[in-house]
């Protein structure tokens, strides 16, 4: 028996699987349960075509043996009922540690659901899951098992909500400096007239040499996000995410073709499988890709869309849920940065213990710890169910 067989047969003894070499000593799926979570705002907020006052989290557990993994999405709270439906059926006596067979199986089981939209998003709080169960069955973290390129992952302040007055907008801003995160992205378009006057402002706040970002969600029409991406350069802003929504490639080809020297267009969040981003990257739509583990099926679909910007050698950036992220990111070799979204930061630190930690504008994952690293604070989080 090779070491690593060794090293399985102690983990699956561990999760009180017998051992022996039989079927009987494979570790198998023994339950798949989720929970919606709806968190309230600390404060309204608004980006350029959409107002929110909360945010819902879905959390998915699945257990073998004495071992529970635990994932999450950012989605509808229906999230969780295809995940304890369709998912579980798809899960339940399979074997964690065989998580692309696992990942196939639940792609099929949500053909008639529908995959993009909530049936990617119920995937990639299962597949989350998967990866923290088999770190756990095996006394590895989830950087250990995909691999890591670097020891922790750039992060960029973000936020910036239209909503937000000038004051707030500067405040909040400044304090990712101050954090000493040298990059932060605010929200626009909500009122195409104001925004320059508010980069302006921001760009104050934050001084000469802090990278500054701004966010349309896809508000402006390609002549607006023309003859904005100039002013905005005028006040240093290198990064311009969606002028257009990323359904519209033309228009971010063209906006691309012609954006300032130093300003890079960005996309991608809503993409939702390797062909998504394999059709953006043909287009030559944007410099910088975003890929959503949350939103992709998870790891598992993030390291399948992450190859596919490697072959067009376009860099990849991770929108949100960044103490997820900093797992799957650890292991992309041509990685930009990671989204630390403010409302993702806050509920994430509301609901769990064991996340990586912000050091000098990184996240770092503790490797000691097995999995993911997290401990959901049942309590805590209980009044919040859904």
């Amino acid at each position: 028996m090779t070491a690593t067989r060794k090293h399985i047969g102690k983990a699956m003894a561990k999760a009180g699987h017998k051992t022996g070499g039989s079927a009987s000593s494979v570790p198998r799926i023994d339950a798949v349960e989720a929970v919606a979570y709806s968190v309230p705002t600390d404060f309204p907020e608004a980006d350029g075509t959409l107002e929110w006052d909360a945010t819902t989290i879905v959390v998915a557990t699945i257990r073998s043996g004495d071992h529970a993994g635990i994932g999450y999405t950012y989605a509808h709270r229906g999230t969780a009922l295809v995940i304890v439906d369709a998912l579980r059926d798809a899960l339940l006596g399979g074997c964690p540690l065989d998580i692309p067979g696992l990942w196939t199986s639940m792609y099929r089981s949500i053909r008639n659901i529908g995959r993009p939209g909530m049936g990617l998003m119920a995937m990639a709080a299962a597949d989350h899951a998967l990866w923290d169960l088999k770190g756990k069955l095996l006394g590895r973290s989830v950087i250990d098992l995909l691999g890591h390129a670097r020891p922790s992952v750039p992060v960029y302040g973000s936020g910036g909500f239209t909503s937000y007055s000038v004051k707030q907008l500067q405040e909040q801003l400044s304090g990712w400096v101050e954090q000493a995160i040298p990059r932060v992205k605010m929200k626009v378009g909500t009122n195409p007239a104001v925004d320059p006057a508010r980069v302006r402002a921001a760009r104050k706040a934050v001084g000469k040499d802090a990278r500054l970002m701004v966010d349309a969600n896809g508000a402006y029409t390609r002549k607006q996000a023309l003859a904005l991406a100039e002013e905005f350069a005028s006040q240093g802003v290198c990064w311009f995410e969606e002028p257009r929504p990323s359904r519209d490639l033309d228009a971010l080809r063209l906006i691309r073709d012609r954006a300032p020297v130093g300003m890079d267009i960005a996309a991608g969040e809503y993409g939702w499988s390797d062909n998504h981003f394999r059709n953006m990257l043909r287009a030559g739509a944007v410099d910088v890709l975003q890929i959503d583990s949350t939103r992709c099926g998870g790891f598992t679909g993030f390291m399948q869309c992450a190859a596919v910007a490697r072959s067009f050698e376009i860099p990849v950036s991770a929108h949100c849920a960044p103490h997820l992220h900093a797992h799957v990111c650890s292991a992309v070799p041509l990685l930009e940065h990671v989204e630390y979204f403010h409302d993702h930061v806050r509920i994430e630190s509301m609901f769990f213990d064991g996340l990586p930690q912000l050091h000098d504008g990184t996240l770092r994952v503790d490797r000691s710890r097995p999995g993911l690293g997290l401990e959901l604070k049942q309590r805590d989080v209980e009044r919040f169910r859904v």
